[in-house]
């Protein structure tokens, strides 16, 4: 706790920012975190050894052997919240050619706020459990690259998420419709990109304010901001039809019935006359 005091005490001062200065305070206040540099130490790491970098970029700039204070913020893509302390804010890891699966170790960096991936060669599912891992990013840029099966329905739970972008992956199946509460919680999702996938299905109603430009190239998807969904009407005339055929079939064999009791009266009635003057004669 005295570290955390000191902590808060030095950072009130070289924070510009109010909002961040706010989030901070309410990371800190996790008993999770008080062990946040050590961890965030551990969780490059892992994400160094988990994906594959063959232009060597986090191998030769990411040096764990020194251990000076703040000395993880000098690695390539690593901002930090304040330079002299192993504390990772975001990780910019776009445009750096690399590889493989989703990123592992991402919940040891237990107060990044930003994440991007975008401009490599990831591919694979997303990690179901998103959310749990790094539930406090406020921008998650996983665009360019070849992930694939459904988006994490679990991201709803972010709720401090502003930017989501997806674009340009290979993504399948529907938006999830929990993510509406994305708009009712404190992040407030204010820009939503998942054109260029293969979507379908209808777009959920937080999405309608979107550019349509955020939807295109799915080629499935459907309603606000694009076009209409095809509206199906097969269930409801169905049982129109089944009603309208069993009405026919009734007063045709109504219609039937009669007709045939009327001919066969008639045919009888006409060989009785036939039969008349034989019986007399005899």
């Amino acid at each position: 706790m005295i570290w955390l005091t000191s902590c808060l005490c030095h950072s009130m001062f070289d924070m510009a920012d109010g909002a961040k200065f706010l989030l901070l305070f309410l990371l800190l206040n996790i008993s999770t975190l008080c062990f946040c540099t050590e961890q965030d130490i551990q969780c490059l790491k892992t994400v160094q050894q988990s994906v594959i970098d063959p232009n060597s970029v986090l191998k030769s700039s990411w040096n764990f052997e020194n251990e000076t204070d703040g000395f993880i913020c000098c690695f390539t893509a690593v901002e930090c919240w304040f330079a002299d302390e192993n504390m990772v804010l975001s990780l910019r890891l776009g445009n750096l050619g690399l590889q493989g699966a989703f990123p592992q170790g991402l919940q040891d960096c237990a107060s990044m706020t930003g994440m991007g991936l975008s401009n490599n060669s990831f591919s694979g599912p997303n990690p179901p459990d998103f959310s749990r891992q790094v539930p406090y990013l406020t921008s998650l840029d996983l665009s360019y690259n070849s992930f694939s099966r459904s988006i994490p329905q679990n991201i709803s739970n972010m709720t401090y998420l502003n930017l989501l972008n997806l674009q340009h992956n290979q993504l399948n199946g529907q938006i999830p419709p929990q993510f509406d509460l994305l708009t009712r919680v404190l992040g407030q999702l204010t820009s939503f990109n998942v054109a260029d996938n293969l979507l379908l299905g209808p777009i959920p109603t937080f999405a309608q304010d979107f550019s349509p430009l955020y939807f295109a190239g799915n080629r499935d998807l459907c309603g606000a901001p694009l076009d209409e969904c095809p509206r199906s009407r097969r269930w409801r005339l169905k049982p129109i039809r089944l009603r309208r055929i069993n009405d026919q079939s009734s007063i045709g064999a109504a219609v039937g019935f009669v007709l045939g009791l009327v001919v066969a009266f008639y045919f009888h009635l006409f060989r009785s006359e036939r039969l008349l003057p034989c019986v007399f004669r005899i």
